[in-house]
């Protein structure tokens, strides 16, 4: 496996701004997904910074890497990323939800850097396996990368494509749950038990890493290895991530945030950052 980050304070400087983007979006006209978006934040600077092969200035180059959102409720913090990594310019994200505009709630291709429009939960481990078996079969070198929200892995679609991606032996196909623990209704456990779940990945025969999804020293290198089969990153981590008073609520899991409680969710993220 490769080793740690060696200097993670780029990483975290990136983090930063992308959790001040998605304040700034969830305090806009429409609010966003906030407690998601902040739980995903520091698996998607891991990715685009340190892990995914792709050019942002050409993003539908045919050897890049893939990535899919399937919980595509998170979309602030994945334009944030993009934005970051020079996919589109930081001032577009002030047009998130204009009807004029193409960062919709929900992702779609409109946006560079985006493969699929995701949002309609449990489908995206399905695209992300079919993306990997096409790239076996042309013998190509792209890895594909799936962020799934736990709440979703209630939904049989992605068991079914779990299923076949260990049947397919897709080794260039890793996903990542974002193990936050709420759901817009509650907590997972009360609304549909997922544990043992690192057990119920490995009785379908993928390898299974679980990390603390907040940790660059571990995200990193998990993100990199690769197996003979599929792989999942159980990622433990915290709703509403950065923002002490967010944090552990659904209440979180949407928010329009007024004027005073931007300046108070932005004042308490930048006091630990």
């Amino acid at each position: 496996m490769t080793t740690a980050v060696a200097d993670d304070l780029p990483l975290r400087r990136t983090a930063l701004a992308v959790r001040e983007h998605v304040l700034r979006i969830g305090a806009g006209p429409i609010g966003t997904h906030v407690g998601g978006a902040l739980s995903a934040t520091d698996i998607l600077v891991a990715l685009y910074r340190e892990v995914l092969r792709v050019r942002p200035e050409e993003p539908r180059w045919p050897g890049r890497d893939h990535f899919i959102l399937s919980k595509g409720h998170a979309s602030a913090a994945l334009y944030a990323t993009l934005a970051e990594c020079g996919f589109f310019p930081v001032d577009e994200l002030d047009t998130y939800g204009r009807i004029d505009g193409r960062l919709m709630a929900h992702p779609t291709p409109a946006v560079p850097g985006v493969e699929f429009a995701t949002g309609s939960l449990g489908h995206g481990l399905a695209l992300g396996a079919g993306l990997a078996l096409a790239a076996l079969r042309a013998g190509r070198e792209n890895r594909v990368f799936v962020l799934m929200g736990d709440g979703e892995l209630q939904e049989g679609t992605v068991w079914e494509a779990a299923m076949a991606a260990a049947h397919y032996r897709l080794d260039n196909l890793t996903a990542v749950v974002d193990r936050n623990r709420l759901q817009i209704s509650g907590s997972t456990e009360d609304r549909m038990r997922l544990e043992p779940l690192a057990d119920k990945w490995r009785a379908f025969g993928w390898r299974v890493s679980e990390v603390d999804g907040h940790s660059f020293d571990q995200l990193v290198p998990a993100l990199e290895t690769r197996s003979a089969g599929p792989t999942v990153l159980i990622a433990d981590t915290v709703k509403g991530q950065g923002v002490r008073h967010l944090q552990h609520r659904k209440q979180s899991h949407f928010a329009k945030l007024g004027a005073a409680a931007y300046e108070r969710a932005l004042g308490a993220l930048r006091a630990v950052a």
